[in-house]
């Protein structure tokens, strides 16, 4: 799933022309293991999706002189893009054989690579299906623990899995922006605890109008251009 987060006039997620789109653009590129006889629980998969996006943005390749560096630096100055793609098997095996990293959830298997330009993806990734994308909770997901990072969902938006875990690593890095160099430290070695939930409908006008990040998607798939995804609740931010 592709997508474009909020709050100034030049953000990387809006749907609007900026200077952001004179930039070469670059595209995130996310792969979900969806094996047929064990595929992950939704919410599981958001949430992995979520701190993939935020192990990359920390790792030491990323920041520096580190060897993804520039490219992480090119795709952020352009358009914010994570396309979301799903691999069993030989395919999944292929994936985990380039450049990148994967990170693990309860039952969800999510593996993030630096960015790539929007017509240079490697065959072995361009090849993975997009659409489709979807999973089920088994089980309604537990309570989000408010007192760690929320990242709650537009109860009113009916996106895919594949959609939704871009979404969620929207709100992720919005939030990782935000916050301070300690912050973002002890954030991270504390191995990035988050929960991705759907907010309650009576209290998304609050959470969008409350000041935290809010993503609005530029619409390329499924839903308006402009809509609020995904408000980034890190207690940090509050």
């Amino acid at each position: 799933m592709s997508h474009d987060v909020t709050p100034s006039t030049d953000s990387p997620f809006r749907s609007e022309p900026t200077a952001r789109d004179q930039a070469p653009q670059f595209v995130l590129p996310l792969v979900v293991r969806i094996e047929k006889t064990a595929p992950p629980a939704r919410t599981d998969a958001l949430e992995t999706a979520a701190r993939a996006v935020l192990v990359l943005l920390s790792d030491e390749r990323s920041v520096g002189d580190g060897e993804w560096a520039e490219v992480v630096r090119d795709w952020q100055d352009a358009r914010i893009r994570k396309v979301v793609r799903r691999a069993r098997g030989a395919e999944w095996r292929r994936a985990e054989g380039l450049p990148g990293i994967t990170v693990t959830g309860k039952s969800a298997e999510v593996r993030v690579f630096p960015p790539v330009p929007l017509d240079g993806w490697p065959k072995d990734l361009a090849r993975l299906q997009v659409s489709g994308t979807d999973l089920d909770d088994p089980e309604p997901p537990a309570a989000a623990d408010v007192t760690a990072p929320v990242l709650w969902l537009n109860p009113d938006l009916d996106m895919s899995a594949g959609k939704a875990m871009a979404q969620a690593g929207h709100g992720a890095q919005l939030a990782w922006w935000e916050l301070s160099d300690e912050e973002r430290a002890a954030w991270r070695d504390a191995g990035f605890p988050l929960a991705v939930r759907a907010a309650d409908p009576a209290r998304w006008g609050e959470l969008t109008a409350g000041g935290l990040p809010l993503v609005r998607d530029a619409g390329f798939t499924e839903i308006a251009p402009g809509s609020c995804t995904v408000v980034a609740d890190h207690p940090a931010l509050r």
